[in-house]
């Protein structure tokens, strides 16, 4: 990773035809839907921060995770985001927004298209449901 790089991470649920997605509150992306998930903090792992970060964002609890894809994206400042996403499985908890997210809900493909959501997001949504749409 380069010197303006930060490690994040982010949790993909797919259950019954619907995406868990927050609006994020603050910046980088205010305003816009996405995966639960965040940065990961020093000392931290990769599963360890997709854990806390979908318990501070949403109140649920994941019980099984898989890596599904790593990806970079570019923000404002020359900042680069090298963003482990991992899919997930098995939510308890009621969901609820919180921590740096103002809203958490549940939303289907076609109900995400008409959202202002990150590209990235729709794309690994997209992605999940082909996935699951050919086994």
């Amino acid at each position: 990773m380069g010197q303006n790089d930060i490690h994040a991470v982010s949790l993909a649920v797919l259950s019954n035809g619907r995406f868990l997605l927050v609006r994020r509150g603050h910046s980088p992306a205010k305003g816009l839907f996405a995966f639960p998930g965040g940065r990961v903090e020093e000392g931290e792992d990769a599963e360890t921060a997709v854990r806390r970060e979908l318990y501070e964002e949403t109140g649920l609890v994941v019980d099984e995770i898989y890596s599904f894809r790593e990806i970079t994206l570019e923000a404002e400042g020359g900042k680069r985001y090298r963003l482990e996403i991992f899919r997930g499985r098995e939510l308890k908890g009621c969901a609820r927004a919180g921590d740096d997210a103002d809203l958490a809900g549940w939303y289907t493909i076609e109900e995400m298209r008409s959202l202002p959501v990150t590209a990235s997001t729709l794309e690994i949504a997209q992605d999940m449901i082909a996935l699951s749409e050919a086994s």
